[in-house]
C-alpha cells in the first residue's frame, strides 16, 4: 500500500488577493454586461488605504472604476479602516490603457489571445468531481463567511484562510491529518472564546467525521492573533491564488491566472474547456481520473497540442480519448466562447472559492452535458 499527503488551501473574499480578484472580475463583468466583445486584460492591487487598478481596456462602454471598487468593498464587509480598509475613504486609482494592436491582429481573426498551456482536472473523490482537500477547504471559508455576515457570533473581519491536509491510500482518501484555520478578529475577542466558537461552528460542521481519528490536528488562529488583516496586513495583487482557484496543487498549472481577463485569453477559457472536458471524461466512466492539456500559440486558432492523462485508470488508450474528443468538440478560442456561452458577466462570481467545482451555480463547464456522447464513442 502506498500512503501520501496533499495540501491544499483557501481563502475568504476578505483576504487581499481575492479583494484584487474580485475587483479585476467586477470591472470585467461591468464591461461585458454592455460590451459583450469588450477586451479586458485588468489587474488590480491592494494595499494600506489604496486600490490601485491597471490594464489593456478596450471596449465602446464606459465604467466607473472607483464606484465598482467601493461597492464591492462595502459587500465584502470592508467599511473600517481597523479591519483593513475602508470602502468609503479609500483611494483609487486607475491606469488604464487600450489593448495592444499588435495583440488584437491575431485576436479579431478568431486566434488565441496569448500562447500557454492550460490544464484541466477531474477525479472521482467527490460528487463535485473535484479532489477533496480543495474542496474542504473552500467549504471551511464558505461557512466562516456565512458566520461573519450572518453575525452568528460579533467579532470576525473579512480576511480569513484555511488549509487542508489529506492522508491518500492507493490514491483513495484516507483520513484528515491536519485542518488549519486563520480568521481575522476584533481585538476585543479572547483566543479561547474565537477557538471555542470556531471548533463548534466551522470545523465540526465542515470537516466529515468518518475522515477524522486521534491523530487528527486542528490548528485555530496558531499565531495567536488575527487583528490586523486585510490590504494593510499584506499587499493583495490579482492572479496570487492560482492553486486556491484550481485544484489545490494537484495536477499542473499552466501559470497563467483567470481572474480580470475575458474569454478570448485562453488563459481562462481553455482553462475552463479543460475541466469541462475532464469533468465529462469522469463522468462518462471512460477513466476515474484525468488531467487535459491544451495549448495556444498567440493568433492561432487551433490548439497546438491536446493532451490526455488518464494516469491508468482509463478504459480506452488515452490517444483514443484525444481523438473522440477531436471528433466532438471545437477547441479553437471562439468554438470554446460559444460552447460555453462565455460572453457573459459571470465572473465576479468564479473569483472566490474556486472556478471549479462549483455546481449549480451558472458555471457551464461545470456541466455534464457530453458524457453520454464520450461513452458511446468509446464504446463502453
Amino acid at each position: 500500500m502506498t500512503r501520501y499527503f496533499i495540501t491544499s488551501e483557501s481563502v475568504t473574499e476578505g483576504h487581499p488577493d481575492k479583494i484584487c480578484d474580485q475587483v479585476s472580475d467586477a470591472i470585467l463583468d461591468a464591461i461585458l454586461e454592455k460590451d459583450p466583445f469588450g477586451r479586458v486584460a485588468c489587474e488590480t492591487l491592494a494595499t494600506r488605504g489604496l486600490i490601485f487598478v491597471a490594464g489593456e481596456i478596450s471596449t465602446t462602454c464606459y465604467v466607473s472604476i472607483s464606484d465598482i471598487v467601493r461597492a464591492l468593498l462595502y459587500e465584502v464587509g470592508y467599511t473600517d479602516t481597523d479591519m483593513g480598509i475602508d470602502a468609503e475613504n479609500c483611494a483609487v486609482i486607475s491606469a488604464i490603457q487600450e489593448q495592444s494592436g499588435d495583440i488584437a491582429l491575431g485576436v479579431n481573426i478568431g486566434g488565441a489571445g496569448d500562447q500557454g498551456m492550460m490544464y484541466g482536472y477531474a477525479v472521482d473523490e467527490t460528487p463535485e468531481l473535484m479532489p477533496l482537500p480543495i474542496m474542504l477547504a473552500h467549504n471551511l471559508m464558505r461557512r466562516l463567511t456565512e458566520i461573519r455576515k450572518g453575525n452568528i457570533v460579533d467579532y470576525l473581519h473579512p480576511d480569513g484562510k484555511s488549509q487542508v491536509t489529506m492522508e491518500y491510500e492507493d490514491g483513495k482518501p484516507l483520513r484528515i491529518d491536519t485542518v488549519i484555520v486563520s480568521a481575522q478578529h476584533h481585538e476585543s475577542v479572547k483566543s479561547e472564546k474565537l477557538h471555542a466558537d470556531l471548533k463548534r461552528l466551522l470545523i465540526d460542521e465542515i470537516i466529515p467525521k468518518e475522515l477524522v481519528d486521534d491523530r487528527t490536528k486542528v490548528f485555530i488562529n496558531p499565531t495567536g492573533r488575527f487583528v490586523i488583516g486585510g490590504p494593510t496586513g499584506d499587499t493583495g495583487l490579482t492572479g496570487r491564488k492560482i492553486m486556491v482557484d484550481t485544484y489545490g496543487g494537484i495536477g499542473h498549472h499552466g501559470g497563467g491566472c483567470f481572474s480580470g481577463k475575458d474569454p478570448t485569453k485562453v488563459d481562462r477559457s481553455a482553462s475552463y474547456m479543460a475541466r469541462y472536458v475532464a469533468k465529462n471524461l469522469v463522468a462518462s466512466s471512460v477513466c476515474s481520473k484525468v488531467e487535459v492539456s491544451l495549448a495556444y500559440a498567440i493568433g492561432v486558432a487551433e490548439p497546438t497540442a491536446i493532451t490526455v492523462n488518464t494516469f491508468g485508470t482509463g478504459k480506452v488508450d488515452d490517444e483514443e480519448i484525444v481523438s473522440i474528443l477531436k471528433g466532438l468538440l471545437d477547441f479553437t478560442p471562439q468554438g470554446i466562447i460559444d460552447k460555453l456561452n462565455l460572453r457573459r458577466p459571470i465572473y465576479r462570481r468564479t473569483a472566490c472559492y474556486g472556478h471549479f467545482g462549483r455546481e449549480g451555480e451558472g458555471f457551464t463547464w461545470e456541466i455534464i452535458d457530453m458524457a453520454d456522447q464520450i461513452k458511446k464513442k468509446a464504446g463502453i
